[in-house]
């Protein structure tokens, strides 16, 4: 055989082994075994669920409850109810709370900001009850906004009694509704979602460490909080972002800090490896013109009132496309936010994503001239259409 037929035959075969691979679809293997009693990756452009276990189960949520008190508060403070400078004068019921302390001492002041650092960071029990008392009286009155916010969120296995998760048998989460609010926390307050990734916090010379040991171990996780009790085991938050993409991961129930932490590294490089997200259109940008009848303008913008994103498996991101639908007859007076319209996202023929189409701004009525034109309009179109 001469040397070239020998590589003829080479080339040959290397090309039969690879021909097959260039048209092949990328390979999404089965999700990691996660050694957790539930457990949701979520990713938080789109706020898909891509994995879960048990994810839905109501569970003693220990700490992670605090994602609420603070997230409460920090709605507070953007509201302009309490601010940060603001004073608060400390109980002798927070004094006494058990657990993961602040280490605050009855009847002296602490300020709002200062007990906010206390509650993410150093989980503080007493801080907890401190700024809850302050923003709504009494901790069971705090307790009624923590569910009354729950429910708005869609967090519908949630319960709270209480604003620091010790345990209570009417008070549980799941791994789906503590993703649903870590998501909240992110988009809404960035400012505020800074402080979950400090490592520490100094405070009365005291110095203590955030419990969540991803972020020495991480340089991409920047959030979110740890729990622990007997009944819950070790739980964990938390959330990164690589290139430009955010997950957000939802453990509850392993045996241990260092568990815990490793648990939520192989869903977070799962997600990350072998998913991608593609936001097709931004909140609040006009993307199409509606005719307007019997308005002072004849069009009105349409846009969408969330961002509109999916997530897939690697590689049929590129295969999807928009497409939008105007409702035929829009009749002034429209208020903004009104649906006129949808958005779908398709894959072929099969749509696998819709979202409502709003009007960017109100059109009032027209003058008495040009609702009786339109009208007539409206009646001959009706005959040929």
């Amino acid at each position: 055989m001469t040397i070239r037929l020998l590589v003829k035959r080479l080339v040959l075969a290397v090309l039969f082994l690879v021909a097959p691979l260039a048209g092949a679809e990328p390979v999404v293997p089965a999700p990691p075994q996660i050694a957790a009693t539930a457990y949701v990756l979520m990713d938080a452009a789109s706020g898909q669920v891509l994995i879960e276990s048990n994810g839905d189960q109501r569970l003693p949520p220990a700490s992670l409850t605090k994602l609420m008190t603070a997230y409460i508060a920090t709605l507070e403070i953007n509201r302009g109810q309490i601010r940060e400078s603001d004073m608060v004068t400390v109980s002798e019921r927070a004094w006494r709370t058990g657990g993961s302390r602040m280490f605050l001492q009855v009847n002296t002041q602490v300020s709002v900001g200062d007990l906010l650092h206390g509650i993410i960071i150093q989980s503080g029990n007493d801080a907890s009850v401190a700024l809850a008392e302050h923003i709504a009286g009494s901790e069971d009155a705090f307790a009624d906004m923590m569910n009354t916010t729950a429910q708005r969120l869609g967090m519908h296995n949630s319960h709270f009694v209480n604003a620091t998760g010790l345990p209570n048998p009417d008070h549980y989460s799941s791994a789906h509704d503590m993703a649903i609010l870590a998501r909240a926390i992110i988009d809404e307050d960035p400012a505020h979602y800074a402080i979950y990734s400090q490592k520490e916090f100094f405070w009365n010379n005291i110095k203590q460490p955030n419990r969540n040991l991803l972020l020495w171990r991480d340089k991409t996780v920047d959030g979110l909080k740890t729990g622990h009790t007997d009944e819950a085991g070790y739980c964990l938050v938390a959330s990164a972002v690589r290139d430009g993409a955010r997950m957000i991961t939802s453990i509850f129930g392993t045996r241990s800090e260092q568990a815990r932490a490793a648990e939520t590294q192989k869903l977070l490089t799962y997600g990350f490896r072998f998913f991608e997200t593609r936001t097709f259109y931004k909140k609040g940008v006009e993307l199409a013109k509606a005719q307007v009848w019997k308005g002072h303008t004849d069009q009105v913008s349409a846009g969408l009132a969330t961002d509109l994103s999916m997530t897939l498996p690697r590689g049929q991101i590129d295969r999807l496309e928009a497409t939008l639908t105007l409702n035929p007859q829009l009749v002034a007076p429209i208020q903004q936010g009104d649906v006129i319209g949808r958005v779908d996202i398709r894959s072929g023929d099969d749509v696998l994503r819709s979202a409502d189409l709003v009007a960017l701004q109100g059109v009032e009525e027209g003058g008495w001239f040009r609702r009786i034109w339109d009208s007539i309009r409206l009646f001959i179109y009706g005959l040929f259409n």
